[in-house]
Formats: structure tokens, sequence, C-alpha cells
């Protein structure tokens, strides 16, 4: 069986766009970190990566979505993949890379409002960088 031209094309799309939406959250939120807490960790390029590349495919597929609906459902995304990030790597491996207890309305330490609603602020900027990737990415994509 022999595929489309089309269809390759459109994986080598999601591919590329993929990697691109990964590097610029493995790359941004570090260089977030380290202005905001002087310090990081590796394991926060990961986090950023899957978090960026998360929310760029979210986005992009409800993208008839208001910002202010994006960046709600973009604080829970990333609220919910620190969470996990923190019981594995704070909890399990005890690394200690973060710690919130201090800080009202915190679970395990590993997640609070305070930073949920800045993540929802974040989110505003997310929003048109990983816009802007995807379609720059599709319009290299379509003929011209």
């Amino acid at each position: 069986m022999q595929e489309s031209p089309a269809i390759l094309l459109s994986v080598i799309f999601l591919r590329k766009t993929n990697l691109k939406l990964f590097a610029l959250g493995a790359a941004g939120y570090p260089l977030i970190e380290i202005l905001w807490r002087r310090k990081t960790h590796w394991t926060m390029s990961l986090l950023g990566g899957v978090c960026c590349l998360s929310l760029g495919r979210f986005f992009n597929r409800f993208s008839y979505f208001s910002l202010f609906k994006k960046c709600v459902c973009g604080s829970l995304i990333i609220t919910f993949a620190e969470f996990c990030c923190g019981c594995v790597v704070n909890i399990k491996m005890k690394r200690n890379v973060w710690n919130y207890a201090n800080l009202r309305l915190n679970i395990k330490g590993q997640i609070c409002l305070v930073y949920s609603f800045l993540w929802g602020l974040l989110c505003i900027p997310v929003n048109a960088l990983t816009g802007l990737v995807i379609k720059h990415d599709k319009k290299e994509l379509s003929p011209a």
C-alpha cells in the first residue's frame, strides 16, 4: 500500500512543529525560572517542553476559544503537569526543585492557587508564540 504525498507531508509537518513547540518551552521556561527565582533544574526544561507542546496543540485545536477560556484551560493543563512532575521529581525522587508548602491553598506543596493564576497569565504570550510557530509551519507546508 502506497501512502499519498499529502499524508507524508502532514506527518513531517506534525513532527517538525512538535519539535519546535517542545524546544520553545524547553528553552523558554527555564529562562523564565532563572529570571524569577535565579535558578532552575534540568527537569524544568522537560516540563516546559511538554507544557508548551501540549498548550500549542490545545490552542490550535480549540482556536475558536476566547483568550480567557484558553488561559483558564492552559492554567489547568500546566497545573496538572506541574503536579505530576512534582510528585515524581520532588516527592518520589526527593530533588526538592520547588515547594509551595508555605503558600496558601497548596496541594502537597506541589501546586498552589497563586501559581495556577500565574500560569494562566503565562498562557497569553504562549498562545501567541505557539500560534506563530504553527502558522509558519502550515504556510511552509502549503504549495505557493
